[in-house]
């Protein structure tokens, strides 16, 4: 695996990789060297060579630095002369430090690979609101010959929409969805399923201004994603499906979706229901609810994160029955 050395002026470089970890989960071979003000070049170059020799592989090191021409940019770039597999990308933020860790997943990737890919990839996570003051750029004619409605009956793909991936989240689309969960899935489209947010203007444009960079997001009642799971013009749609609640989903399934499978990321606590995990709390009504679709043969993990290990989803419902009978009990 790629090591990375994220090397910035003061506390930003480990400010970021705290910040990456809230989002993509902890990662291994990752090291932060810092310029504090007490410090002159000779030093971060020390602090520098350190952090490269504790890495596990010192042939392929990808260094993220803050700024061009500044002191952790010139040291870093000395070091590396003569390390010709070893590569720096400047300008380092938080979506290029996503796609970093997203992109070394990949073992056949090398240093060079990551790097000429981040590029891109970095200066599409800087984005402006209102969105009119985003320059404009010129779309593809071939994206141009394809706009517009496609007409009823069309059948794309194999005519069935792939459901890559279904999770439920009280807090939808936010920082771990949009990127590593998006990351790992690779849909072409985020569908958020849910009456009450479909209605709620507010909540469906920030949403959509979530999604994340070449993936569309919509939000669509449940009745629109029991007509989008029949509809063949939605064959080469590959979907990352979110639910804000379990009982959602099973009148989504109720409803003739098929779903077997779904990620439970957080259920927000609320009057009544009782804490099981550090992000998963359940009343009565949804302990009820995923037992129900697991008789209807929808199989449960629970992770925030790719990274992270599954909880003990039966270990989870029988904590939320014990902890709900006690509560009635008081």
């Amino acid at each position: 695996m790629v090591g990375i050395v994220l090397a910035s002026h003061g506390d930003l470089a480990a400010g970021v990789r705290q910040t990456g970890s809230m989002v993509f989960g902890d990662q291994e071979n990752v090291v932060v060297v810092s310029l504090e003000p007490s410090m002159g070049p000779d030093d971060f170059r020390a602090n520098l060579e350190k952090a490269v020799a504790s890495l596990e592989d010192q042939e392929q090191v990808l260094f993220l630095v803050d700024l061009w021409g500044g002191t952790p940019f010139n040291q870093t770039s000395a070091f590396a002369k003569g390390h010709d597999t070893w590569a720096i990308v400047t300008g380092l933020n938080l979506p290029m430090l996503i796609e970093a860790y997203s992109a070394r997943m990949d073992a056949t990737k090398s240093a060079h690979d990551i790097a000429a890919h981040l590029v891109s990839e970095g200066r599409k996570g800087v984005r402006v609101l209102p969105e009119g003051l985003e320059p404009k750029v010129a779309a593809p004619k071939a994206a141009a010959a394809h706009a517009g409605a496609i007409a009823p009956g069309t059948v794309l793909g194999d005519g069935k929409i792939d459901i890559a991936a279904v999770r439920i989240d009280t807090r939808l689309l936010h920082g771990q969805v949009a990127t590593a969960w998006t990351k790992q899935i690779a849909p072409n489209r985020i569908i958020v399923v849910s009456d009450g947010v479909a209605h709620d203007e507010l909540r469906k444009t920030m949403i959509e201004q979530a999604a994340p960079p070449g993936v569309p997001a919509n939000v669509v009642p449940i009745s629109k994603m029991v007509e989008v799971a029949k509809d063949p013009r939605f064959g080469a749609t590959k979907a990352f499906l979110l639910f804000e609640t379990p009982q959602d989903l099973l009148k989504c399934i109720e409803g003739g979706v098929d779903i077997k499978k779904a990620n439970i990321g957080s259920m927000a606590h609320s009057v009544g229901k009782v804490v099981v995990t550090n992000a998963i709390a359940m009343g009565e009504d949804d302990v009820k609810t995923i037992e129900k679709l697991r008789e209807l043969g929808v199989e449960f993990e629970a992770r925030k994160v790719p990274s992270d290990a599954s909880e003990n989803v039966d270990a989870m419902l029988k904590k939320a029955k014990a902890d709900l009978a006690a509560q009635a009990n008081q």
